[in-house]
């Protein structure tokens, strides 16, 4: 009956029989078989089935929680008391700072503390990643926290909070945010990211609007077009930019300062098996280490 549950599941995910069947390697009509061996074993109508897309019936809305909560235990069942033996894959969907900054020493530490497991790195930005976990495309992900709720099958701890600076070229003097932003042209951070939105908010509250020349997403390039004399930007003080010689000024915002908040995010069910309360772990010792390390830069 796992595997029906495991349908099941799936359908609710993808909205149809069609999509769960190509998600998951089976046929429409083997779904639709699989969905009335479960509903015959329950004794009860899991899906209203009047529209294109299969919508829950109360029953089905009352029975979907504890499917999953099913599946979680028995997904524990095969994982032993400690890790060191664990034999087994996990997919971690992460942001590119975070790829480039916490995870590779957080890797380390892992492979010290399960020496057998497999790790995937799924690369994205924070809403497809979020996406992905809701899905069960990625076991866990390193995301932007989201500029609303989360649905009520995820979980998310938080990670990280990285202050916003404000580069500019080594050679462009002065220390006034304001005018400097006034000033020169501006490198923007992708206004329709989680992280661009900050910034799009910040330059609102400032009253201030910058000669605009790029747009981009990615922070390491945002740096890198700053160091080459394209203008000034917004990042937060993330990733490894900032401990290499990337040509730019550093200016806080002192008062001003806003932050880019980093979350771990997993599904409720999950939270409770010894890998994810592993895996966050190792995460959060690493992000206090890269605090520490960010708090006094000659120690490192």
């Amino acid at each position: 009956m796992l595997r029906e549950l495991k349908t099941f599941i799936a359908v609710t995910q993808y909205g149809t029989f069609a999509a769960a069947g190509q998600r998951i390697g089976l046929t429409q009509s083997a779904v639709s078989a699989q969905m009335r061996i479960l509903e015959n074993a329950l004794g009860v109508q899991l899906f209203d089935r009047s529209g294109r897309s299969v919508v829950l019936s109360p029953a089905g809305q009352r029975i979907l929680p504890m499917a999953e909560e099913m599946l979680a235990i028995f997904g524990r069942m095969s994982q032993p008391d400690t890790l060191s033996g664990y034999r087994g894959t996990v997919k971690i969907g992460a942001i590119s700072t975070v790829q480039s900054g916490l995870l590779p020493e957080v890797l380390v530490d892992l492979r010290q503390v399960a020496p057998f497991l497999e790790t995937r790195l799924v690369p994205g930005v924070s809403f497809n990643l979020l996406s992905m976990v809701e899905t069960g495309d990625v076991d866990l992900a390193i995301t932007i926290k989201p500029p609303f709720s989360l649905p009520k099958e995820l979980y998310c701890e938080t990670l990280l909070r990285e202050p916003y600076v404000l580069i500019v070229p080594e050679e462009i003097k002065g220390d006034d945010v304001r005018g400097l932003l006034r000033a020169h042209p501006f490198v923007r951070y992708d206004r329709t990211s989680f992280g661009g939105r900050q910034v799009s908010q910040y330059l609102r509250e400032q009253r201030i609007e910058p000669q605009q020349t790029l747009e981009l997403d990615e922070i390491e390039a945002i740096v890198r077009m700053v160091g080459q004399g394209l203008g000034v930007a917004l990042v937060p003080l993330s990733g490894q930019w900032q401990h290499q010689h990337a040509r730019v000024r550093v200016i806080p915002l002192h008062n001003d300062t806003f932050f880019r908040e980093l979350i771990i995010v997993m599904r409720h069910v999950n939270r409770r098996s010894s890998l994810h309360r592993m895996l966050t772990q190792c995460l959060t010792e690493g992000a206090k280490k890269q605090q520490i390390a960010a708090a006094h830069p000659s120690a490192t």
